[in-house]
């Protein structure tokens, strides 16, 4: 799995064990400047063994040609055979028995699989850790701008692939994409508190607007969020995500909304910390 981060100390120890008791046998990591503890949490996997830590300096978000640098990584180096690009606030999830065993059920003539999204809501701060106090999520989820929420993909190791913007894509390769529904899923985690959210839109639109590189559409939804911090319009714009009990039950009555415990369970099972 290749996993770039920054400032993600609240869940990054419970996305690394999670994707561990999934299956996943080794992550390729850049963290890309964090303040936080970050950096330290990435070290303890990496004494473990099972975690190749890289420190990506610049500030200017080049984001495919760093997971790009990590996914041929995987295949020349570390020998993969199914690379996983992930955020930190995204878990992959599959109703097989796990991870790995859904990437083994896929025809060998496949190789690209583009996993759905689905957003988990914010909900009114409270004692509880995060993967407990979260567990309402959309059933069909849109970014800010109402376009339906693009799948992530992950494929077969790849020396030559070139993996594009926000993990959607990739190019160079000859590797066909799987005929049928996903065996995998993404829960999404990007709201988990004000704070959270406005540290990543601040740091990812300052990185943007130094980049020279992307075009002016790709991270479109991000450049317009941090337009909105400028303007002093963020607070509100997270405000309006926060699912408290009344929007709970309309939005499960609606059709719109379900209670999904899954993650939190499994975490829970395995023991696993259930965020910060």
């Amino acid at each position: 799995m290749t996993l770039l981060v920054r400032d993600e100390e609240d869940i990054l120890d419970t996305h690394l064990r999670y994707h561990f008791e999934q299956g996943v046998d080794f992550v390729v990591a850049t963290d890309n400047r964090s303040s936080d503890s970050t950096p330290e949490i990435l070290r303890v996997h990496e004494s473990e063994g099972r975690l190749h830590y890289i420190h990506e300096a610049t500030d200017d978000f080049n984001q495919s040609t760093w997971v790009t640098t990590m996914a041929r990584m995987a295949a020349d180096r570390f020998e993969a055979d199914w690379v996983i690009h992930s955020d930190a606030d995204e878990f992959w999830w599959s109703d097989y028995a796990d991870l790995a065993s859904a990437l083994q059920s896929v025809p060998p003539e496949a190789g690209v699989i583009s996993a759905p999204r689905v957003d988990f809501l914010p909900r009114p701060l409270s004692n509880e850790p995060v993967f407990a106090r979260m567990t309402v999520r959309e059933r069909k989820s849109f970014n800010t701008l109402g376009d339906p929420l693009p799948p992530k993909v992950c494929h077969r190791a790849d020396p030559a692939v070139i993996v594009g913007h926000g993990n959607h894509k990739i190019h160079n390769t000859s590797l066909k994409p799987l005929d049928g529904p996903s065996p995998l899923t993404i829960f999404h985690f990007p709201l988990r508190s004000y704070r959270q959210f406005e540290r990543k839109i601040v740091h990812g639109g300052k990185a943007y607007e130094r980049n020279r590189t992307a075009p002016p559409g790709v991270g479109r939804t991000w450049r317009d969020l941090y337009e909105d911090w400028k303007a002093g319009l963020l607070p509100a714009r997270y405000r309006a995500r926060v699912a408290d009990d009344a929007v709970v039950r309309h939005g499960i009555d609606g059709g719109t909304l379900l209670v999904d415990r899954r993650l939190a369970d499994f975490l829970e099972d395995h023991e696993i910390s259930l965020g910060g």
